[in-house]
């Protein structure tokens, strides 16, 4: 009660902000006029002026009004678009790290050069992140226009391109493209092994256009670069054979009484969760199945340890099965499995389910499976984002989301109202009792609505819900556009004229992404194709556009007299905001338009949530077949049964977070380790830190801190650093000959020794030399034991939940597990490069040819010795894989490359290396 008196005295703090903003946009119309009176030169010539004053320290926010008045202006003259009011507000608020929301149609594309303009006078580099290729090229092409005329470069970073293009793009003053494509180059940037090979500049500031579908629709998506792990293919096409001959229980028992089940059955399946669980006769019957198959030995368990990984295979065979559905969850696309984003609608060509998910899919529909992977980087967009200086945002739909978006982001929204009113109106929605009645009733709707030659856009959630209406459709004869994942390359298209009299469209949730539903039908094609014909003159391509307006003017009248688009919905969505995206297709710009949904209590979202409530009020009302309820109480308990799933799925998001916040601490000091060493130019300080860690370690598991000579054992210690470490120290004759000697000091002379003959070796080959081989060294071992690190956290987070049945925290088990694998990963990478760098030998000419001689009378293979290129003074250094038993195969190979057949020996005899060392072979 309080706080709203104090809103209404005060107004909200949206309605503050506005207010703030509204004043600087004041002060850029005053600049308007004296912008217009600049000549093209000069108005170019002000980003150069501006980059000077941001170089002399001044701050872009006092800049701000007359960057915004020059971007303004330059529209005008290079696009023939003038901004709105509200669009500057809009880009007030992106500028300000906030996220704007503004509906559909109201130019988020073109409120975007605002801040993306100002933020780019820096020179660091401003990335706008899109939800799609298709998007990213169109925007940084159109908007290209203008920056180009102020002055400015403009990269667009897509899949597939080369390094170099890469590095391009990324210089550029503003680079376009997506969330995915930026993310990737962030983890390939932490795993090459040249600092030239680096694509991206800092992470300066990023707008994220529909930031709501990345940020939180993506949000459970990790990142994950793989490289191939074990092949379990024959096992997959053997449980798919399993899962089938296993029946499905109809209901749930009660844990007291036992009751509830309709019908026994070997799983259940959790709709909600979306798990599957096997029940006590399942498992015997799973037994049975798989001693059938030949899979266990007969009488053996499901649970002993050889066979859990059967029981993990059997678990994604069946949610392959009962949960992931042909053209709702994925499509099959060329003999390969392609997942469709369930709020998108849209194709993930690339991505993949993890824990054998994909390949129990792919099993299923007896395509090839591919191998799994293992993970060698991976990183959620929850993280990746976060690591930018500054982030924003814009969006229709993100005011339902706005806490989850300061919870986890610390982004604030600001509602950006629509520079004319909206006349949409929303009817109630209309629940049925069955899926065929409410599908009639929705083809009622669209009948009556093509007969009066109103344009109708029709919201589906899947793939195959909008067959089934096409199919509908197609029965009745009413002509009709598909828009779905199928038809991805086509969607700007359809999209752009789905305002045209007589037009049905049905879409998936990806409806209209990026574009605008125009009344009448959009002119933009026409348009360009009038101006670029080389055969029309001057004259006579205006007196062409002319007519082309004019008749498009009088189309987009007769609609809005018909009522505008009109949305049509066979489905509520699990969440609002998806919903309010298929509404706000309609309405834009003032313009008139209406919504409705049709339901029936076997949808998904009714029949989980809110079907048993709905159905109570029917049967009392003793409704009649083909009868509907439209009531504002069943609208509010939909909307009530969503804010559910919203909260469950936030809950999620954020539980997965705080899990991967651990990892995420630990990759940005592996990552920071990485680019310091790549930056490097000496390399002994870490080197002789890491050396001189690890012979500590090793003289105090034999000479304890502050212990007694009894305590010693000198002995062992000698021998193990002459086996292990190849380091000849006499410390039994000195400990002997001491009269008083403490443990320090033999610490000292070990180190001593370790230092001088490591010195040896360095001075052998020269530092500048040795120091490239420190450094593969330390990125080889560094990205090994990251990458089992990484597989070792995976498998402590899936079964940490059991230690809440101990009574512990999960959550805090998991960060001090984490904690400690994270200490040991440490140790090892130390140990590991230490021992390479101290057992590695660096042998001579004269050294190389006596090896070789040897090698050959023992008959065996050259290709056991693995050679360098010869250094500055000419002289190769060559490794026996024998004596590096410790060096990992792609370590020697990455920096020893191997020698061709038509190249020069590397025995320097001046012979190509099959007429000398290579006959051996």
């Amino acid at each position: 009660m309080a706080i709203n008196i104090l809103t209404k005295i005060f107004g909200s703090r949206n309605d503050r902000l506005l207010k703030q903003f509204r004043g600087v946009v004041a002060r850029i119309n005053a600049l308007e006029p004296q912008y217009e009176s600049l000549s093209d030169a000069q108005l170019t010539g002000k980003t150069a002026e501006f980059k000077q004053r941001v170089a002399n320290g001044e701050t872009l926010d006092s800049i701000l009004p007359e960057a915004f008045a020059v971007v303004r202006e330059g529209s005008k003259r290079a696009m023939k678009m003038r901004h709105f009011d509200v669009q500057l507000l809009g880009g007030m608020s992106l500028h300000a790290g906030k996220i704007s929301e503004m509906r559909t149609g109201e130019g988020k594309t073109l409120t975007a050069t605002l801040p993306v303009y100002l933020n780019a006078l820096t020179g660091k580099g401003v990335h706008v992140v899109t939800v799609n290729d298709y998007l990213a090229n169109r925007d940084a092409q159109w908007m290209g226009r203008l920056y180009s005329f102020l002055g400015l470069t403009v990269g667009i970073n897509l899949p597939q391109m080369s390094r170099e293009d890469k590095q391009a793009a990324y210089r550029a003053d503003i680079t376009y493209g997506t969330n995915n494509e930026f993310g990737f180059d962030y983890l390939r940037d932490n795993m090459v092994y040249e600092a030239a090979d680096r694509v991206q500049r800092g992470l300066n500031y990023a707008i994220v256009d529909e930031v709501d579908s990345i940020l939180i629709d993506e949000a459970r998506t990790p990142l994950i670069i793989s490289g191939q792990a074990e092949d379990h293919t024959e096992m997959y096409v053997a449980i798919n054979k399993a899962a089938p001959r296993l029946t499905r229980q109809e209901g749930e028992a009660d844990p007291r009484t036992g009751e509830g089940v309709t019908k026994p059955g070997d799983f259940t399946v959790d709709e909600k969760s979306h798990q599957v669980f096997l029940t006590e006769q399942g498992h015997e019957t799973a037994e049975a199945i798989f001693a059938d198959l030949g899979l266990i030995p007969a009488g053996a368990s499901l649970y002993d340890p050889a066979n859990i990984t059967l029981m993990h295979h059997l678990y994604a065979a069946l949610r392959a099965n009962h949960l992931y559905h042909r053209d709702q969850h994925y499509v099959v696309q060329q003999g390969e499995i392609v997942i469709v984003d369930e709020f998108t609608g849209r194709l993930m060509t690339g991505r993949r389910w993890s824990d054998g998910l994909h390949q129990a899919v792919e099993a299923k529909e007896g395509v090839s499976i591919q191998a799994e992977n293992q993970t060698l980087a991976s990183i959620t967009f929850q993280n990746y984002f976060r690591l930018y200086g500054k982030l924003s945002g814009m969006t229709g739909t993100a005011d339902t989301e706005a806490y989850e978006f300061q919870e986890i982001y610390g982004l604030e929204t600001v509602v950006i109202p629509p520079n004319r009113i909206s006349r949409r109106e929303d009817q109630l929605d209309r629940v049925y009792k069955t899926t065929k009645e409410k599908y009639d009733a929705a083809i009622q709707d669209i009948r009556e609505c093509y007969e009066r030659g109103q344009p109708v856009l029709v919201g589906t959630t899947s793939i195959e819900n909008s067959e089934i209406i096409a199919q509908l459709l197609e029965q009745e004869k009413l002509p009709h556009q598909v828009l779905n994942a199928k038809q991805h390359a086509r969607e700007a298209d359809i999209v752009a004229q789905a305002g045209r009299a007589k037009m049905i469209t049905i879409a998936t949730n990806m409806a209209g992404r990026g574009t605008d539903i125009v009344l009448g039908g959009s002119i933009e094609k026409n348009v360009q194709e009038i101006e670029q014909d080389p055969a029309l003159e001057e004259p006579a391509k205006q007196a062409k556009l002319a007519e082309l307006r004019s008749s498009w003017s009088a189309e987009h009248e007769k609609i809005k007299a018909l009522g505008g688009l009109r949305i049509i919905a066979t489905e509520r969505h699990e969440s609002r905001r998806i919903d309010n995206q298929l509404r706000g297709r309609s309405g834009r710009q003032g313009d008139p338009g209406s919504s409705r949904f049709y339901l029936s209590l076997d949808d998904s979202l009714m029949r989980i949530f809110a079907g048993d409530r709905v159905k109570a009020i029917m049967d009392r009302l003793k409704m009649p077949e083909g009868e509907a309820i439209e009531a504002s109480i069943v609208t509010r308990s939909i909307e009530s049964a969503q804010r559910k799933v919203e909260a469950r799925n936030f809950d999620m998001r954020k539980q997965l977070l705080e899990y991967d916040d651990v990892s995420n601490d630990q990759r940005k000091v592996i990552y920071q380790q990485r680019n310091a060493i790549l930056d490097a130019s000496d390399l002994d300080g870490q080197i002789t830190a890491l050396r001189e860690g690890c012979f500590d370690d090793l003289v105090r598991q034999f000479v304890p801190v502050e212990s007694v000579e009894e305590q010693w054992d000198i002995k062992a210690l000698q021998k193990n650093l002459v086996d292990e470490w190849q380091l000849n120290v006499d410390l039994v004759e000195q400990v002997s000959q001491a009269s008083a000697i403490t443990d320090d000091e033999i610490l000292g002379t070990v180190i001593t020794a370790a230092n001088a003959y490591f010195a040896t070796k360095v001075d052998l080959v020269g530092s500048a030399n040795f120091t490239q081989f420190e450094r593969m060294v330390l990125l080889q071992s560094l990205d090994t034991h990251w990458r089992d690190h990484l597989s070792a956290l995976d498998y402590l987070r899936q079964g940490i939940h059991l230690r809440g049945y101990a009574q512990k925290q999960p959550k805090q088990e998991y960060k001090r597990e984490a904690f400690e694998l994270f200490g040991q990963l440490l140790d090892s990478v130390k140990n590991d490069v230490t021992k390479i760098l101290m057992t590695v030998k660096i042998q001579s000419n004269e050294q190389l040819d006596q090896a070789a001689e040897a090698i050959e009378s023992r008959g065996e293979s050259i290709s056991n010795v693995t050679y360098s290129a010869p250094d500055e003074s000419g002289a190769a250094q060559t490794m026996l894989e024998s004596e590096l038993a410790a060096v990992s195969t792609t370590s020697v190979s990455t920096e020893v490359p191997r020698v061709g057949r038509n190249d020069a020996c590397p025995c320097g005899s001046g012979k190509k290396y099959k007429h000398c060392h290579g006959k051996l072979a």
